[in-house]
């Protein structure tokens, strides 16, 4: 069963929330990071993407920018940018986008659950990931920024949920860059406090939504601090880590799509003729094409749309991995005709989140950048929970949830 434990949080002022808030720091580059800051010295970029404040071409893993960011944090705390609640609180976020609102609660998520697999994930970790997340919250000794959960639907919670988001939030803004709205209020009851940390206590699991890196080197952190303090009694600060836990049926994931730079040596022709020995294939002209559902397929290639049906002995129903549209992708077209067999490392691949459209896959082929796009229907929130339930793991660059979280509008100290 899960643990959570309500913390205080380390917040702005609401009169500059919207100077400090950023982007997730995996959702841009350093070069996006610096225009983004501009002229702002209250934004988190200066935390979180630290090497903004040295010369351009500076390594984001250097040993001087994880000082850097240890010292914007002091600062922004000095200056009183950010400022530590009075006491234990459980905090509210919602997220509205294209008129649907999500709302999680915002907790301590405890270490042990992350290791002893009561918080699930369905994707594997990069060690070079996890090493340059653990530098950042060891050097800040506090997570930053939070990682996205999901719980199954819970009516206890959504009442207490449901009570607050009447009242007047803390945060209320729209993004500039993507324009979601973002809203934001404080539990501080005490009564209600000690139900939700009850409530948790009777969910079975909760699921890593995003944040894979984050979770595993918060986790791996606590761990640390846990074997390195001599009088460990395991209710200090470090064995929670801060997560935003949304209910499954509120959460919206979108297509994650494909690009490819070359053939493989074949000829338009040739691959359309590879193609179908696993696919339907119908030539849908130039209009756009979007996948209409599980095991349908949009390819774009010199100009045209592709419909491609996956035929019903390439897959396996009842096989949690196997019938994913991802793996079908991934064996029969990458790596079967393609050659391309790692996802991960291999140079010739590239891959962009649905929230950019289909315009983005059209736009990257045409100006030549790119060869083909494949565009695919997205994984359900039932198959990512099922998948972490039987242990199992998604192939690479499988989901993608959006809104993503905002970062700085709050923080949680180890001490």
């Amino acid at each position: 069963m899960a643990t959570i434990k309500p913390f205080r949080g380390l917040r702005p002022p609401q009169s500059i929330i919207e100077q400090i808030v950023s982007r997730p720091y995996d959702v841009l580059n350093s070069d996006e990071a610096r225009l983004e800051a501009a002229g702002n010295e209250m934004s988190l970029y200066h935390i979180i993407r630290p090497e903004i404040d040295f010369p351009l071409g500076t390594d984001e893993h250097d040993e001087r920018v994880y000082t850097k960011a240890a010292e914007n944090f002091q600062k922004f705390q000095e200056k009183g940018w950010l400022v530590q609640d009075s006491k234990d609180c459980y905090y509210i976020y919602a997220q509205t986008m294209n008129g649907k609102t999500q709302y999680g609660l915002v907790v301590g998520a405890y270490v042990p659950d992350y290791i002893n697999g009561v918080i699930k994930k369905h994707e594997l970790t990069r060690r070079d990931k996890e090493e340059d997340r653990m530098k950042h919250v060891r050097v800040n000794n506090a997570n930053i920024e939070p990682v996205f959960l999901a719980y199954p639907d819970n009516e206890v919670l959504n009442t207490i949920i449901q009570r607050y988001v009447t009242q007047q939030p803390i945060y209320d803004f729209i993004a500039p860059d993507d324009g979601f709205k973002h809203t934001f209020w404080i539990i501080d009851q005490d009564n209600d406090i000690s139900a939700i940390t009850s409530e948790f206590s009777k969910i079975a699991a909760l699921y890593i939504a995003d944040g894979h890196h984050r979770s595993a080197a918060a986790a791996l952190v606590g761990a640390e601090k846990a074997n390195e303090n001599p009088n460990h009694k395991g209710n200090e600060e470090y064995n929670y880590f801060m997560a935003v836990c949304f209910p499954a049926s509120q959460l919206t994931i979108i297509d994650y799509n494909r690009l490819v730079k070359d053939l493989n040596g074949l000829t338009t022709e040739d691959f359309l003729t590879a193609l179908s020995k696993y696919f339907v294939i119908e030539n849908k002209g130039s209009e756009n094409y979007k996948p209409i559902c599980l095991h349908n397929f949009s390819l774009y290639l010199e100009g045209k749309w592709y419909s491609l049906t996956a035929k019903k002995e390439t897959y396996d129903d009842n096989d949690p991995i196997g019938v994913l549209d991802v793996t079908i992708s991934s064996n029969l077209i990458l790596d079967n005709i393609l050659g391309i067999k790692d996802l991960r490392s291999d140079k010739r691949i590239d891959f962009v989140g649905g929230i950019r459209g289909l315009e983005e896959l059209k736009k990257r082929v045409d100006n030549g950048e790119m060869k083909m796009a494949l565009a695919l229907y997205p994984v359900s929130m039932k198959q990512l929970m099922d998948i972490a339930d039987t242990g199992n793991i998604m192939p690479p660059k499988t989901t993608w949830f959006e809104p993503k979280l905002r970062s700085g509008l709050i923080i949680h100290k180890l001490n």
